[in-house]
């Protein structure tokens, strides 16, 4: 008798099938069992609301993981930028796959990249934490660009562009990768100047605790340098009590001396939305060998961040 396949909760835009699509081929080969794809609506995909209004944190989650929690799928796939900071008791996170490009990325019309923008460039984007980042870079290398709130699936945000609507969309390069649409970006923004959302680039892989079989067959798929960069990045996030709305960047990378791993650097950012006052550090330490080094890591570098004044500028996020 075949086993029965293993029920993969996804959300339905182009961009969560085509994470998931890649998922699930993975778990195929790791386990040799079927596995088909069970579209889910979250708040967040119907919501027309800006995602700061409706406090970001978790909207594109909760039902997936009430689908998890109610046996209806046996694991979900999320991008872990979505992730609340907490993770519930009855889930577990059982594995994060190797991250991908973790940067944003620019499509822009004309082929313009970031520096050649015109004087008084209208800039798509739906996060404060890249409205900080871009005002500020524009602040300090004299250009003009006027940040619009936009929200919608990656055709939608494209789309703006090809009408002339605006000048150009911030995207996550990640994203634009896994739907085979890179070739559209016109310019590719470096970390050291838009630090990129906690956890961005990297997948999270859930499933309900007490399916322990199921979750130690998924762990095959983590990474572990991947691994606890993101839980360095997202405990910053959370000792800085900002949600994913918040204008909070993070990024950690993996210092090698050749082939051999020494040190994992952990930069953070938080800023007002016009770019006028940003709040940026950076530590290097040891590669934390476990989830409480990993941890204890964000949390000192937040403590410094708020020290040298963070708490005032997160004051835009919703209650």
């Amino acid at each position: 008798m075949t086993e029965r396949a293993l029920r993969l909760g996804t959300r339905r835009s182009k961009l969560a099938m085509a994470q998931s699509g890649q998922v699930a081929q993975a778990v195929r080969q790791l386990t040799g069992r079927p596995v088909e794809l069970v579209e889910i609506t979250t708040y967040g995909d119907t919501s027309r609301e800006h995602l700061a209004q409706i406090g970001g944190t978790g909207v594109f989650v909760t039902a997936l993981r009430d689908a998890l929690t109610a046996g209806e799928v046996d694991f979900a796939v999320h991008s872990l930028k979505d992730l609340p900071t907490t993770q519930p008791d009855d889930l577990t996170l059982a594995a994060v796959p190797l991250r991908e490009d973790p940067r944003d990325a620019l499509v822009a019309r004309d082929g313009l990249t970031f520096d050649r923008l015109p004087d008084g460039a209208r800039v798509g984007t739906g996060s404060p934490r890249r409205m900080a980042q871009l005002n500020a870079y524009a602040r300090t290398h004299g250009l003009r660009i006027e940040t619009v709130p936009i929200r919608g699936n990656v055709d939608t945000r494209i789309g703006y562009v090809r009408s002339g609507e605006l000048d150009a969309v911030v995207l996550a390069a990640a994203g634009l990768n896994r739907l085979g649409r890179t070739d559209e970006v016109t310019d590719f923004l470096s970390v050291d100047f838009v630090l990129p959302a906690p956890g961005q680039g990297a997948l999270a892989i859930e499933c309900a605790a007490v399916n322990a079989d199921l979750a130690a067959a998924l762990a095959e798929l983590d990474d572990p340098h991947t691994r606890v960069a993101v839980t360095a990045e997202r405990s910053l996030l959370a000792a800085l009590e900002a949600g994913c709305s918040a204008p909070v960047g993070a990024l950690a990378d993996l210092l090698a001396d050749g082939q051999v791993v020494t040190e994992m650097r952990l930069r953070g950012v938080v800023g007002t939305t016009d770019g006028s006052t940003l709040v940026q550090l950076s530590t290097t330490g040891p590669v934390p060998t476990s989830h409480g080094d990993a941890i204890a890591l964000g949390r000192e570098l937040a403590s410094e961040m708020l020290a040298k004044g963070a708490a005032g500028l997160m004051g835009e996020r919703a209650l």
